[in-house]
């Protein structure tokens, strides 16, 4: 594609990587054909190619508006167009840009930026998404049956066998997963513990920086990574394996902690480190021994495979392969690549199509009548579960059960 950015843009870090991006995009448009909102909506603006060409007026000059602004809000960042593109555009770069230009120039209405910082102090830290939950499930007797499907019940830990470890990994305990699904990081450790393997969590380490990266807050998302940084060097200089992520909407912000802080002089190298050491849980996994975790009673699973894990990891069928080998029956899901409508705080801020989505993704889980459902992402799981008329539980929560 053919680019005129300004000076002050061609001149700048950020405007140069723009401008290699979208050079290498053809416009051919295959991107569409798996973009959900696309999809829904069936307006070229509302899909990557339209959004990309958006994106390149503003660098080109055009002021950007309101309207341009409501386009790239409804954009999941789901990342379905760059498994789908021929020409590799990292469309999730030039997203990014896109927003933190528009964020900067475009002024929200008084109730959008309240409930934008309502949603950054509320969810950006474990202790304070304890106590939301904590409350809600309070009073969730006394809500109607629909809301009260929304509050998740907390999960009972797993048993914890103490073990003399021989080996050591780092485990990302998150933000919002230990507050809502404290289950899927203890099933975790009870997994890791049967492998020789200890999980060590670092009270100083929380939110991976996502949700205030995704939110145009770029700065507090960054200092959030290098709080990260800080909190795991020690483990790491002393030699842990892995930083194990299971929630899989967090593992592609940490894999690029090294690309986002390259230009700081204090934390680039180890930034880089830390990168190199992020695995999803499933890649760990499916290098190690798993013949203990065999399901006692076959049962059929219908698995929905988070955009972050397919997409923007990669990993598409890796978690699939696991449980077809430790003898469950997955079901045929139709159109598995497109995304649930969780998104993050997508749900949040663009609810009508949140919801269409999770309507068709549900159609599409349950047509087969499984027995449950599985995913490997708190926010999927958490929106799924709203809903779905079978059990929706993190894949390791059945290999621990089977444990």
């Amino acid at each position: 594609m053919k680019t005129e950015l300004t000076a002050e843009f061609k001149s700048s870090a950020t405007g140069q990587r723009a401008d290699s991006i979208l050079r290498s995009c053809v416009h051919c448009g295959f991107c569409n054909a798996t973009c959900p909102t696309y999809q829904l909506l069936g307006d070229e603006l509302d899909g990557p190619r339209g959004r990309i060409y958006q994106i390149k007026e503003v660098l080109e000059g055009r002021p950007a508006t309101p309207v341009l602004q409501t386009h790239l809000d409804r954009c999941l960042t789901c990342r379905a167009c760059e498994t789908t593109c021929p020409s590799g555009v990292e469309y999730h770069k030039l997203l990014d840009i896109g927003r933190e230009l528009v964020e900067a120039t475009v002024p929200r209405s008084r109730p959008q930026r309240l409930l934008r910082r309502l949603i950054l102090f509320t969810f950006g830290e474990t202790y304070r998404a304890r106590l939301l939950f904590a409350t809600a499930r309070l009073v969730r007797p006394l809500l109607p049956a629909k809301l009260r499907r929304r509050i998740p019940l907390a999960g009972r830990p797993a048993h914890q066998q103490r073990i003399n470890a021989s080996r050591r990994m780092l485990l990302l305990d998150g933000c919002v997963q230990p507050a809502a699904a404290p289950q899927i990081n203890d099933a975790a450790r009870a997994l890791f513990n049967r492998l020789g393997i200890e999980l060590q969590t670092v009270a100083q380490a929380g939110c991976c920086g996502t949700l205030h990266h995704h939110l145009g807050a770029t700065d507090a998302g960054l200092d959030k990574a290098r709080a990260n940084i800080d909190a795991w060097w020690p483990a790491v200089e002393q030699g842990s394996e892995a930083i194990v992520i299971t929630a899989s909407g967090c593992a592609p912000m940490i894999k690029e902690y090294g690309e986002l802080l390259a230009a700081d002089p204090v934390y680039a190298a180890r930034a880089a480190r830390i990168s190199a050491l992020a695995r999803d849980v499933s890649e760990v996994l499916e290098q190690e021994d798993l013949s203990a975790f065999k399901a006692k009673t076959p049962q059929r699973v219908a698995f929905h495979s988070p955009c972050s894990l397919q997409h923007a990891q990669q990993l598409n069928g890796v978690v699939e392969s696991l449980l077809t080998r430790l003898g469950y029956s997955l079901v045929p899901v139709r159109d598995p690549h497109l995304c649930c409508g969780s998104a993050g705080t997508y749900s949040i801020f663009q609810p009508t199509l949140s919801n269409e989505l999770r309507a068709r993704k549900l159609d599409a889980l349950q047509d087969k009548h499984p027995e449950a459902i599985a995913t490997a992402n708190i926010g999927c799981l958490l929106h799924l579960q709203a809903e779905a008329a079978v059990p929706v539980r993190h894949w390791l929560e059945l290999l621990a059960s089977s444990a």
